[in-house]
């Protein structure tokens, strides 16, 4: 099999797992803040054995500042996952990730906000058109506090995973595996003073679901899409990055029965449309990676050094 062909594969499965992520969470029957205190740790042991394995930790090229970077973006990661599994509970899966998937918007307003960077009149129209898209797909009316409330909270996931954006990018030299890590173990400290152990003694099969979580959504998934940046080119992993909200939608219509309206329908080309037009350009100068706990940096390995703009959850 062709290097690029294999990326390919691998990137794929990984959206196609992030796509069941919803499910996943859904069906632990825990709480956000629960969910996220487990995925955390059943992720930290994944990442852990892994790097161990691969020997990531000879060398492996934190300094104080970066160690520091790496917890501060795990702090916006790991409430980014709260507010985004918090909007699955309020609205559908479908809803949740479709509106989530602002991110890239919300980095180019940020750069444009923290670091004075130039919007350009194309990039623009663009937000403006992304922004046409969301209105469409919230189908949101006055007085629906539900629909509402997921949102507020879709976006401000979206937000969270920006800023997590912003902070990453500044790492270089150090393995995205070891990045992650860092992240999900900050989440477990941060996490453990809303964890509820004794709703949690009580979930039965819902164990299975969050092992789950970490050991596949935080675990082989991001394995897999490391590897896969190291084959691709930018374009490809753009283009392949919405096979996720693809598949989420189709899974949240095959288990709840739940879809988006003909005038939200309309939406969601919008938001895919602009949000290439916004990411392929950018990654060409200053690669933004989306929904992983630990986005593309300058790096060590190949595994580290592929522009990524994916967008996991």
């Amino acid at each position: 099999m062709r290097n690029e062909t294999r990326g390919t594969v691998e990137l794929t499965l990984a959206m196609v797992l992030s796509g069941t992520l919803g499910i996943f969470v859904v069906e632990s029957g825990a709480s956000a803040f629960n969910v996220v205190f487990f995925r955390c740790l059943f992720g930290a042991l994944a990442l852990g054995a892994y790097s161990l394995a691969r020997g990531y930790f000879t060398g492996h090229g934190f300094t104080p500042k970066k160690l520091g970077l790496a917890a501060l973006g795990g702090v916006f990661i790991v409430f980014n996952w709260v507010f985004l599994f918090e909007a699955y509970e309020a609205v559908s899966i479908s809803f949740a990730t479709v509106v989530y998937h602002t991110q890239p918007f919300f980095l180019v307003l940020l750069g444009a906000v923290l670091f004075r960077e130039r919007i350009s009149a194309a990039k623009f129209g663009w937000l403006a058109v992304a922004f046409a898209g969301l209105v469409l797909v919230s189908g949101v009316r006055p007085g629906d506090t539900a629909s509402l409330k997921g949102l507020g909270l879709a976006l401000g996931a979206a937000v969270l995973y920006a800023l997590s954006t912003v902070v990453t990018k500044r790492i270089t030299g150090v393995r995205p595996h070891l990045i992650a890590l860092v992240q999900v173990l900050v989440g477990l400290p941060l996490l453990l003073p809303f964890a509820d152990f004794g709703a949690a003694a009580g979930l039965g099969a819902g164990w299975g679901w969050l092992a789950g979580l970490g050991l596949i959504h935080t675990g082989l998934m991001y394995v897999l899409m490391y590897s896969a940046y190291a084959k691709l080119p930018t374009a490809k992993i753009a283009v392949l990055a919405f096979t996720y909200p693809a598949v989420a939608m189709v899974a949240d219509w095959a288990v709840y029965g739940h879809h988006i309206g003909l005038v939200q329908a309309l939406g969601v080309p919008l938001i895919v449309l602009a949000g290439l037009k916004v990411t392929l350009p950018a990654t060409r100068t200053a690669p933004a990676p989306a929904d992983a706990p630990a986005p593309r940096t300058a790096g060590r390995a190949p595994a580290a050094a592929s522009p990524a703009a994916t967008r996991s959850a």
